[in-house]
């Protein structure tokens, strides 16, 4: 698995496919963090717009081979342990730039709740939105795992369906990422850091159940 998954990284970095979602989250994150805003509002903002991209990576680590390629891979190691590893390769660097991002941001904005009235210690802040935002990396991973192939192999379906989903796990009600960035905002509020565990642990359970279904459907249909 560790060769699969320097392979698939080595692909992705090489193809440059990664420049978009990568350009597309810095700059959400320039219109959406300022510097001197409060430091837990604007780590809500830097996790919940990673999960589209996150979602945005693993369609493209997933598409990245040609098909012989592809069809060399899955049958040296199997489609689906070749699958899970292109997954976990975009949920790696989604992970990347959601650490990144966390540092960044915690280090420009200003260490307060809303209103400027509460001091937020800005290590532990930058520990729960490190926390947000794998969540929303999970979630997002969950996402881009059920809108691209194997699943969905068309992209006038794959593409819309990507954007909807990635739409409904960041407001839908009982969402981990929904509830992880609800409450740094609410902890932005209170002065009080949270530690979402409990939305990080659902999150983990979705994104193993989605990339598990997508690595079943991917033998099914490349044995067919």
């Amino acid at each position: 698995m560790t060769a699969l998954l320097r392979y698939q990284t080595s692909l992705l970095l090489r193809s440059q496919r990664w420049l978009p979602p990568v350009v597309l989250y810095a700059a959400a994150l320039g219109i959406g963090v300022q510097g001197g805003q409060p430091v837990l509002d604007s780590l809500g903002w830097a996790a919940a717009v990673l999960l589209p991209v996150a979602a945005w990576l693993v369609r493209i680590c997933v598409a990245s081979e040609p098909p012989a390629a592809r069809g060399c891979v899955s049958a040296a190691r199997g489609p689906g342990r070749a699958h899970l590893a292109a997954v976990l390769a975009a949920l790696a660097v989604a992970v990347v730039l959601g650490a990144v991002a966390t540092v960044v941001v915690t280090m420009i904005s200003d260490p307060v709740g809303t209103g400027h009235g509460t001091r937020v210690p800005p290590l532990p802040a930058a520990g729960a939105g490190l926390l947000a935002a794998l969540v929303c990396a999970l979630l997002g991973t969950a996402v881009g795992a059920l809108t691209a192939w194997p699943v969905l192999r068309s992209p006038g379906r794959a593409v819309p369906a990507l954007l909807l989903a990635a739409l409904l796990a960041l407001v839908a009600a009982g969402s981990p990422a929904r509830a992880a960035v609800g409450d740094l905002v609410a902890g932005s509020r209170s002065g009080a850091v949270p530690l979402p565990l409990l939305p990080l642990a659902g999150a983990a359970v979705i994104a193993v159940a989605a990339t598990a279904a997508a690595c079943a459907l991917s033998s099914r249909r490349s044995s067919a």
